[in-house]
């Protein structure tokens, strides 16, 4: 009787060990990765690198003098930023994008590739046009200002590797491309085929309404942000833009706003600073400057632990890639996300014919 009565708590406490370590992560909040102090002056020190060398940048020229393709003026550049914490499943079909033609020069002359991959995450080794792209990164983790760091830390690199980078496209390591390069470079550069109000805008989302804005904003504490961004100044957005070279700057020069979203938030499952930090910073900036759209399509209509719709094999076809470039601005979107894996060989099979036929 004794034995039976030992041995049966013994076994419930055998069996429960495991149990609880597969539940532990849904039920208990992640601890968020702060953000040391030397890491904090380090990066630092890369931002005021390139601020100073921003004197010798070149200037170019306005909307209505710049002509593409002169030999006074240098061709402006794209710079892509990659943000990983995995392999680049799709490098093989962003490499085809790449390699294409533009006019009279080649787009390798037009384009520029940093990555910032988790450097606690092992990546297979990059080869073709992400070759040596690397970046010296730090680890990231979701819902902490750690993402934050990593894109003011691309735009920095990119602004101090080539001053000829005029506009800073983020990517993701899920993101795909839905129009040719040469599409994608003539709609931002390219004044004879495109005229527009604006003077070479950034893209990026600034929404004024959202139902857990509020939740969002006193995820770090009710009252944390103030007095430097009150709530009507607070804005959501995408995580992926595309930003001018006058507006990155400003991203790397923030001391300010970067004091209150770099605090660790108190509620975690309303914790996105990285959605936040850009529209509310390039709204309180300059809100005329930015379109308040975003490039890259991005399904939430069955949002699952804060996660986009994620597309399977099952789901591409040419009408998807046609589906996705529709947006609700005047212009199409150039990226969509969120891609499994596997999407990788179906998309291939489409990209000449439908994705860079544009």
């Amino acid at each position: 009787m004794l034995k039976s009565s030992i041995l049966i708590p013994s076994l419930t406490l055998l069996i429960s060990i495991p149990i609880i370590f597969l539940l532990a992560p849904k039920i208990l909040p992640t601890r968020q990765i702060s953000i040391s102090v030397s890491e904090e002056l380090e990066d630092l020190s890369l931002f005021q690198k390139a601020i100073s060398a921003e004197t010798f940048s070149p200037k170019y020229p306005s909307r209505n003098k710049l002509k593409l393709g002169s030999t006074t003026v240098r061709p402006p550049k794209i710079a892509f930023l990659f943000l990983t914490n995995s392999d680049l499943k799709f490098s093989s079909l962003w490499e085809k994008f790449f390699n294409t033609t533009n006019g009279t020069h080649h787009s390798s002359h037009l384009y520029n590739i940093y990555i910032h991959a988790d450097p606690f995450i092992k990546i297979t080794p990059l080869s073709g046009v992400f070759k040596d792209r690397l970046i010296q990164a730090k680890r990231t983790q979701r819902s902490s200002p750690t993402l934050i760091s990593a894109e003011r830390r691309l735009l920095a690199h990119a602004l101090l590797d080539d001053p000829s980078n005029y506009y800073f496209a983020l990517i993701s390591q899920h993101c795909i491309p839905l129009h040719s390069f040469n599409y994608f470079y003539n709609f931002l550069l390219d004044t004879q085929k495109l005229s527009r109000k604006m003077e070479f805008p950034s893209y990026v989302e600034i929404l004024d309404e959202s139902d857990s804005l509020l939740k969002r904003y006193n995820a770090r504490g009710k009252g944390v942000m103030l007095p430097e961004v009150k709530f009507d100044e607070f804005k959501a957005g995408s995580q992926f833009f595309v930003l001018t070279r006058k507006h990155s700057l400003m991203v790397i020069k923030d001391r300010k706003l970067w004091r209150k979203f770099k605090k660790t938030c108190i509620d975690v499952q309303s914790c996105y600073p990285e959605e936040h930090y850009f529209p509310t910073l390039l709204s309180m900036e300059d809100p005329n400057g930015c379109t308040k759209y975003t490039l890259t399509s991005v399904d939430w209509t069955d949002m699952v632990d804060g996660h986009p719709h994620t597309y399977h094999q099952s789901e591409v076809s040419r009408q998807l890639i046609y589906d996705l470039r529709k947006s609700n601005s005047s212009y199409d979107y150039m990226f969509a996300r969120k891609f499994s894996a596997d999407c990788l060989n179906p998309l291939m099979e489409i990209a000449d014919s439908v994705i860079f036929k544009d």
